[in-house]
């Protein structure tokens, strides 16, 4: 069973276990989500879910979106996203995050990175600085571009300066250490990827540990 769910981050806490031992935890305010659209292998070629999440003014949805949320009977959401699974769900289905998850499921987490505006080679791809010395005048530079005469050009894929951040990143094999269904909160063992408040995207893991 694919398990999965969408929600928004609150931010980091900590908790502690049987000896005492700190454990840095992201909190994430999770669903409900409700079931937009089934797609079939018939029909798509492939099986999964759509959901919605997140309140919203149907204002602010488009005509095709407004249609899938009619067939469902369901409010227009803020958010979709499609999950691959194996389970049949009814359209209008609403689903908790205590209906997915219990605490020990290892899971891989998917969001959008903090943006962090235009930046060097060496914040950007960890590069190492230039001579610090006095006179040196190449602290924080891009390195060597190559060759003179031949090739004479720059490679494609060298690290270069440029805008970093604002893109999506998975991390995986995380662990779950709380499970709040009252009031729908996960608690992910680490960090997840994402300003607080943004959206994020939690699976079950593809890889065990």
């Amino acid at each position: 069973m694919g398990k999965f769910m969408l929600g928004t981050k609150a931010g980091m806490t900590q908790l502690f276990d049987e000896d005492g031992i700190a454990i840095p935890a992201t909190v994430v305010q999770c669903g409900p989500v409700v079931v937009v659209q089934n797609k079939i292998v018939e029909t798509d070629g492939y099986k999964a879910v759509k959901v919605g999440f997140g309140e919203t003014s149907g204002k602010r949805v488009n005509k095709p979106d407004i249609g899938q949320f009619t067939r469902s009977g369901a409010e227009p959401r803020k958010v979709l996203r499609e999950f691959k699974t194996d389970e049949d769900y009814e359209l209008g289905q609403e689903i908790k995050v205590s209906d997915m998850f219990s605490v020990g499921d290892a899971v891989d987490v998917s969001a959008v990175s903090k943006g962090k505006g235009f930046a060097g080679a060496i914040k950007r791809h960890g590069q190492k600085t230039g001579p610090k010395t006095h006179g040196s005048m190449y602290h924080r530079r891009v390195g060597s571009m190559g060759s003179t005469t031949d090739p004479g050009r720059v490679f494609k894929g060298k690290k270069l300066p440029g805008h970093m951040g604002a893109e999506q990143v998975t991390v995986q094999n995380l662990d779950i250490v709380m499970v709040d269904g009252e009031r729908n909160i996960l608690v992910i063992k680490g960090a997840v990827p994402g300003p607080k408040g943004g959206v994020v995207e939690i699976r079950t893991s593809v890889k065990s540990k």
